[in-house]
Formats: C-alpha cells, sequence, structure tokens
C-alpha cells in the first residue's frame, strides 16, 4: 500500500497519516462551531498459548468491520502505526460517546473470534478532557472505559 494512500485498501479505515489529518481538520471544525468530538481508542490483544500480544492486521480489520457497522457514516474510523483503532465520534459528547462505545462492546461480545481477544477501549472528549489532537489520543489511551476479554467468559470490565 502506497504510503500516501488515504483509505486502506478494500475498507473505509483511513491510513495512519490521513486518519491523523482529519483528525486535525475536524478538531479545528469543532473549536470554530463550538461543538464536542470525541476520540475513541480500542486496542484489540489476541491470545496465544497463554500469551497475549498486540492484534495482527486481520484481526484489527476484524474488529474495524465490526465498529464500522455500528457507527455514522460521518464518524471516521482509522488506525494507528501501533495497530490501534481510532474513531472519531463528531458533535458527540462524553456521555454519548459511552453509549456508542457499549453498543460496539457489545456487538464485539456478540462475535464469534477464533482465539480469545481482549480490547481496551479509551475515550477522551473535546473541550471537557483536552483542547489539541495530541492531549486527546494520550487521554484517550491513558483512561480505558472498557476492558474486555472474549472467548473465555470473562466479563466486561467498566472503568
Amino acid at each position: 500500500m502506497p504510503s500516501d494512500a488515504f483509505l486502506d485498501e478494500g475498507s473505509r479505515l483511513l491510513t495512519p497519516n490521513a486518519f491523523e489529518f482529519v483528525l486535525d481538520g475536524e478538531l479545528k471544525r469543532a473549536v470554530r462551531s463550538q461543538n464536542y468530538l470525541t476520540l475513541v481508542v480500542l486496542e484489540a490483544r489476541r491470545e496465544w498459548d497463554g500469551v497475549t500480544m498486540t492484534a495482527d492486521e486481520g484481526t484489527v480489520e476484524e474488529v474495524a468491520g465490526i465498529v464500522g457497522n455500528e457507527v455514522r457514516d460521518t464518524d471516521l474510523l482509522g488506525y494507528t502505526e501501533h495497530g490501534e483503532l481510532s474513531l472519531v465520534l463528531i458533535d458527540a459528547d462524553y456521555g454519548n460517546s459511552t453509549k456508542v462505545i457499549d453498543r460496539l462492546v457489545q456487538r464485539i461480545d456478540n462475535y464469534d473470534f477464533t482465539t480469545p481477544l481482549r480490547i481496551s477501549v479509551g475515550a477522551a472528549c473535546y473541550p471537557t478532557d483536552a483542547v489539541d489532537a495530541d492531549a486527546l489520543k494520550r487521554q484517550a489511551v491513558s483512561h480505558p472505559v472498557v476492558s474486555w476479554r472474549g472467548g473465555t467468559g470473562d466479563p466486561k470490565t467498566r472503568h
């Protein structure tokens, strides 16, 4: 895939560079229009033979497909260079975003993954939690809303 590609081939996932560009633009729009914007970060990890590791590209795409079916077409979905999925909920405050997160986790919970999967979901809202893109990303990653372990019967933990 060329580095200047905007969308990941065959999906609606923004590439890491495109996601950064679009996040910055949407944050500027939120500032101008005085609207909320929530960044949701989903980290998927797989368990193989008792070892937990960052999910492979196929798993990230699987989770992205589930997430993509549950959000509005206007919301932005991309991935980072570290394999995390990032979702920008436009015009959504933190309270409404947690409803979306709950729905996403429920859909993921009902999906039949081939091996156990751990998901951590963090969120941060502009202007409540941060006022720039870097701070928003740090807040979303460092403040998980939901930790979930699928395929093992373990319950979700809401923070």
